[in-house]
């Protein structure tokens, strides 16, 4: 009652008490929202809707995620049929199938299965029956987007080929979702056009009348074991979304990576912010204790207070929450990072932790910071009062020398073990945040110091004002430090998350450009390009070198874990459009079961020319490749070469989705890019770019997984930006008396806010200097292993935008109230209790 009594004198602490929890409780669980995503890969079904569940290939191996799809041999078929229970068992093949009208694509997207699939869906004959060898069945917009009815011959574009098909009938799908458009051919034809040789993507199970779908699920689950994988619910839709599992890592790395930021900065935030608070009460507290109220009255009236604070805070951020959670997850699936198919979760367990966050931080806070005046001896509380408390404890030094410490073993592990690729960022980013934390705990005694060594300066430059300004500094730096321990963070984690993102892009784009020497690339959209049009290619006048591209991701089984890239090429055009330097064998040998890769990739895995390597492919087949060449290693581009021929049957398309092409260096560009508009006419679904898209094509992709980075930094940034406004105003506001004192004396409005524009001065100058020494532990490292360079890539106008953003704060939080504070008569504010 006493502690809601007296709030109407402490709105400003109160406010910034509750904003720091609101938001801090709302950011861990947007977070938790994330990882949980991750974990649960929900892909609630569409075209797999009418069976309860559905067998298909492993998804994994040595569990990693496949990136390509893994069939399943017909035998499953026969197991999952003499399951008990079991009452039908419906295979399904997806290949790509495109409606060609006019020369140009019907649905660039649309794919082809068999006809027995439609039972999963389902789809429904509306016209026509069921088609047989030459005919297909149309879904009604595909139908409708071509102008095709039964009866019709239609031209088809399958996995690179064009033939002429027969449309034999319509089918309309009811399941009320979105579906993407199909294509149906006989169960026989499905398997000749998709090159399964027998095999199947999936089959869905129907159980027997009678017959309860859980339990045989199990059943069909230890039947299949180890040669295929079950999924229920709203797994489901993953059997229709090859490779899309690879997400789920990124997905949980990013939200465990930024949710230990966020856990970690909430936290500090919620103290910091409940710490000041609990100071600007030193006289409030001293007073209670000196009328009689027990060290353990003190102590309860605090905790209590701060609990149900923090309860209500985090009560109302479990909305806010999720919508937060929401617009990330939105930002991760609209940049590609992962598929959009994939369903947002947020349950109750994100929600708790998120709360339970939130509530430690103000409890721990309140218990730390209302210590002092809870044990502080009666006689003695209403003097020391007017002093002020002593900061530094063994506590306080040991907790700053551990967030210090981790900080810089994390820069070091980044040089010293950290190799280049995703992972890099999971210690380099977080040193920042450890190291600026550490310093911003010792804010109190480095400010002190540092106004120590400007004061000479300072009271040259600015007079009286600077002067004012510095004694307040000396007096009262531990609420200087106060304002300065979140812009430390701000700056810290700013400056060190953007120039590592902006190495990071400039690194990659210089090597990717460098990497390839092609002129022209030719992009399908369509599933890919069969054999003959890299062949017309290369009859073009002018052309020097035609390779086909095939992009994958594999493993080499002598390196347990890591994954590698995979790169299919021809091999007599490979030497023309990539840059492969120093080779060591013959480069035009890579022809059927042969590798090439780099010389240091040889010596990490123990082969040599003539050596055969064990590799896996993405859909998880194994080989043993016979090495034919090496070439100098480029550690910013590291794969394997491959015929594409090998490499094209193990990727979800099956065919080359990219054509490299080359011209010489004399020959005629114009006529050349002709040429190949005229073949690009040809080919449906056929895109063609030169090498300055080619390179800014490569950006974009870069930029998929920067835009949801610089997402949840800004989020994270913000979060430290309000904290730091909370600590200005509400530190300013609690001043207006000592304004109105000053006022009192003589002292002009211009003269005290000169005074604060000194302070905001110096609070801007220690924070910047503190920030950036914190953000090297991040920036550093990250470009010493990328860029070989202590020093980061980009533009200085990222650091000068964050310092001049951590300024308008510091001005806008500390000068905006003062003037407003300063309407009011002195007399008023002088006996005002703020």
């Amino acid at each position: 009652m006493l502690a809601l009594r007296t709030l109407k004198f402490r709105k400003a602490g109160f406010i910034a008490t509750f904003v720091a929890m609101f938001l801090g409780a709302a950011i861990v669980m947007a977070c938790g929202g994330l990882m949980e995503t991750g974990i649960r890969m929900a892909a609630p079904p569409q075209r797999l809707a009418g069976v309860p569940f559905v067998v298909t290939g492993e998804q994994t191996y040595d569990d990693t995620a496949l990136t390509e799809r893994n069939r399943i041999d017909a035998g499953v078929l026969d197991t999952v049929k003499a399951v008990p229970g079991v009452g039908n068992a419906i295979t399904d093949l997806t290949f790509p199938a495109t409606v060609v009208v006019g020369g140009k694509a019907v649905d660039a997207g649309s794919k082809g299965h068999n006809w027995s699939s439609a039972g999963l869906t389902p789809f429904t004959l509306t016209q026509g029956q069921a088609p047989n060898a030459n005919q297909v069945v149309l879904d009604s917009k595909l139908s409708a987007d071509s102008g095709a009815g039964v009866g019709s011959s239609v031209q088809l574009n399958v996995r690179g080929t064009a033939r002429n098909f027969t449309v034999s009938g319509i089918a309309q799908h009811n399941t009320g979702g979105t579906i993407k458009p199909s294509l149906f051919f006989s169960d026989a034809q499905a398997q000749q056009l998709a090159g399964a040789e027998g095999k199947f993507d999936s089959i869905g199970v129907q159980p027997a009348a009678g017959v309860d779908a859980a339990a045989l699920e199990k059943d069909v689950s230890a039947a299949v074991s180890g040669k295929a994988m079950v999924l229920s619910g709203e797994r489901r839709g993953l059997a229709d979304l090859p490779g899309v599992l690879s997400s789920q890592q990124t997905v949980t790395i990013l939200s465990a990576i930024f949710g230990s930021w966020a856990v970690l900065i909430v936290m500090f935030g919620v103290a910091s912010t409940m710490g000041l608070s609990l100071q600007q009460r030193a006289h409030e507290m001293a007073l209670l204790r000196a009328i009689g109220t027990t060290s353990k009255q003190v102590r309860r009236m605090i905790l209590g207070e701060t609990a149900v604070l923090s309860v209500i805070a985090t009560a109302l951020a479990v909305f806010p929450g999720l919508l937060i959670g929401k617009l990330l997850y939105g930002q991760l699936s609209g940049n590609g990072v992962v598929s959009e198919e994939i369903v947002f979760h947020e349950g109750w367990i994100p929600l708790t932790v998120g709360a339970v966050a939130a509530i430690a931080a103000a409890m721990g806070a309140a218990l730390f910071a209302g210590r002092k005046a809870a044990k502080t001896k009666p006689v003695a509380a209403l003097a020391e009062s007017t002093f002020q408390a002593k900061w530094l404890t063994t506590p306080r030094l040991l907790l700053a020398l551990f967030f210090m410490l981790n900080g810089v073993m994390l820069s070091v592990v980044t040089v010293t073990v950290m190799k280049e690729g995703p992972s890099l960022a999971s210690t380099a980013g977080p040193a920042s945040v450890l190291f600026a934390i550490g310093v911003a705990m010792l804010a109190p005694g480095i400010t002190k110091a540092i106004v120590t060594v400007l004061s000479v300066p300072v009271r040259a430059v600015s007079g009286l004002s600077g002067y004012l300004a510095l004694r307040n500094a000396t007096t009262n730096n531990v609420r200087m430090a106060g304002a300065v321990a979140p812009i430390i963070l701000l700056i810290g984690i700013a400056t060190g998350t953007l120039y590592m993102q902006a190495t990071e892009d400039t690194v990659s784009a210089k090597s990717y450009q460098n990497n390839v020497l092609a002129d022209y690339v030719l992009d399908s959209s369509t599933g890919g390009f069969g054999p003959a049009v890299a062949n017309s290619i290369r009859s073009i006048p002018g052309v020097s070198g035609v390779s086909e591209l095939v992009s994958s991701i594999g493993f080499v089984d002598s390196a347990a874990g890591d994954t590698i890239d995979l790169r299919g090429v021809s091999a007599n055009g490979v030497q023309q459009t990539i840059a492969l330097d120093s080779p060591n064998g013959s480069i035009a040998d890579l022809k059927g079961n042969t590798v090439a890769l780099s010389d240091k990739q040889a010596k990490d895995y123990g082969v040599a020319i003539g050596d055969n390597l064990k590799i896996h492919f993405g859909d998880g087949t194994a080989a043993e490749p016979k090495v034919v060449a090496t070439y100098a290693d480029n550690p910013k581009e590291q794969y394997l070469l491959l015929p594409s021929d090998v490499l094209a049957p193990h990727t979800t398309s099956g065919l080359p989705g990219k054509i490299l092409v080359k011209a010489d260096g004399g020959a005629d560009h114009a006529q050349i890019q002709s040429r190949l508009d005229s073949l690009a006419a040809s080919v449906p679904g056929t895109a063609i770019a030169d090498r300055s898209t080619l390179t800014s094509s490569n950006n974009n992709i870069q930029q998929i997984l920067v835009s949801s980075n610089y997402t949840i930094v800004a989020m994270i940034v913000g979060y430290a930006a309000i904290t730091v406004i909370n600590s200005l105003v509400a530190v300013t506001r609690k001043r207006q008396s000592e304004f109105g004192l000053q006022r009192l004396t003589g002292s002009t409005k211009a003269q005290v806010l000169g005074m604060l524009s000194v302070e905001g001065a110096l609070v801007a100058i220690i924070a910047t200097v503190l920030g950036t020494i914190a953000s090297a532990t991040t920036i550093v490292p990250y470009s010493l292993v990328k860029a070989d360079s202590i020093l980061p890539k980009g533009s200085i106008g990222i650091y000068l935008a964050i310092v001049f953003g951590a300024l308008a704060l510091i001005f806008g939080a500390t000068l905006f109230p003062s003037w407003r504070g300063m309407r009011t008569p002195p007399i008023e504010t002088a006996r005002s209790p703020a």
